[in-house]
């Protein structure tokens, strides 16, 4: 079983501490085995002060911390020297010593600081919460900060914008550990989207615009019916009875992305789907998502997920009993 350890640091966000058990927590495979293991670690054996008005107990020590395929820093109050400074202190330090080579790193929010102080987000790609991601720039100028997306995953250091943000990036892992399928059924039962489109630019603050009835969410809606089809900038705007300019910026308000990048990530989701429920032919697949061929599907789904459609399926393939029909 995958054993995930939360590090549970001074100044701990409750809520952001907990995202990690619950989502993680709740993938089970098909026999209701459960996937991962959830452990919390602190820094000893002494309560760890949080951001809210009590102290919790970790069950662990930071040596557990070497028996963890995943780690989760999760968010913290902006007051440690890491913010300030831009380095650890040496309990901090110490504890990230023990986590082997290897293992997959994660930070929730602010817990981005702790990486970045580590030296662990050196030249790569890496988000944080809108309202620090200035701040944590400056201070980590040799991130590579993006800060419209919830989450970036850079293989084996992944790392999600504000609070909530951690519960998007959670999910992904166990879509990207186990496929849409029981990603899906964990967000059913934490009542949360599997997959929310955009990114955190539509959640910064900005002046609000002029009140309108006009939306794309119609639009939206009338495409996802059309995947397979071919769905232009023209068409679009065409059927939310728009400009192409308005609709364009009305689109990229709403969800965050323009309307070309969230089509490609419809389809891929859809292909995905595809792959891992039915015995559609490679072609077929494509056809069904929107790609036309199997060699545009392939550099979609390979941009999406670091594999081709063959070799993911090969890993997530699974029909469930009775569902004949989706062969078809």
């Amino acid at each position: 079983m995958h054993r995930v350890v939360v590090l549970a640091l001074p100044g701990v966000y409750p809520f952001e501490m907990g995202i990690a058990k619950r989502v993680f927590g709740s993938a089970v495979d098909h026999t209701g085995a459960p996937l991962y293991e959830v452990v919390t670690a602190g820094l000893g054996a002494e309560p760890v002060p949080t951001a809210a008005d009590f102290a919790i107990t970790a069950a662990h020590g930071p040596e557990i911390l070497a028996t963890a395929g995943t780690v989760v820093v999760p968010a913290l109050e902006p007051v440690a020297p890491m913010f300030t400074e831009g380095h650890l202190s040496e309990p901090v330090r110490a504890a990230l010593a023990h986590v082997r080579p290897g293992t997959r790193l994660v930070s929730i929010c602010t817990g981005a600081y702790v990486l970045a102080a580590a030296g662990l987000l050196d030249g790569r790609p890496a988000t944080n919460h809108w309202h620090c991601v200035g701040h944590f720039q400056r201070l980590f100028p040799g991130v590579a900060v993006d800060p419209a997306v919830l989450f970036v995953d850079d293989g084996d250091v992944l790392t999600s914008a504000g609070a909530a943000a951690g519960v998007d990036l959670c999910l992904h892992i166990v879509r990207r550990d186990h496929g849409s399928e029981i990603a899906n059924a964990v967000a059913r039962r934490c009542i949360v989207p599997p997959w929310r489109d955009g990114g955190q630019a539509q959640y910064i603050e900005q002046p609000v615009p002029p009140r309108s009835g006009e939306s794309t969410a119609p639009t939206r809606e009338w495409a996802l019916q059309r995947l397979d089809e071919p769905l232009t900038l023209t068409a679009l705007a065409g059927h939310a009875r728009m400009s192409i300019r308005t609709f364009t910026r009305r689109f990229r308000q709403e969800t965050g992305a323009t309307p070309g990048s969230w089509l490609i990530h419809q389809r891929v989701d859809l292909a995905r789907n595809l792959l891992e429920t039915t015995d559609l032919p490679i072609e077929r697949v494509a056809e069904r998502a929107g790609f036309g061929t199997s060699a545009s599907l392939r550099q979609h789904l390979r941009a999406a997920t670091g594999v081709g459609p063959h070799s993911y399926r090969r890993t997530f393939h699974h029909v469930p009993a009775g569902n004949a029909a989706a062969r078809c």
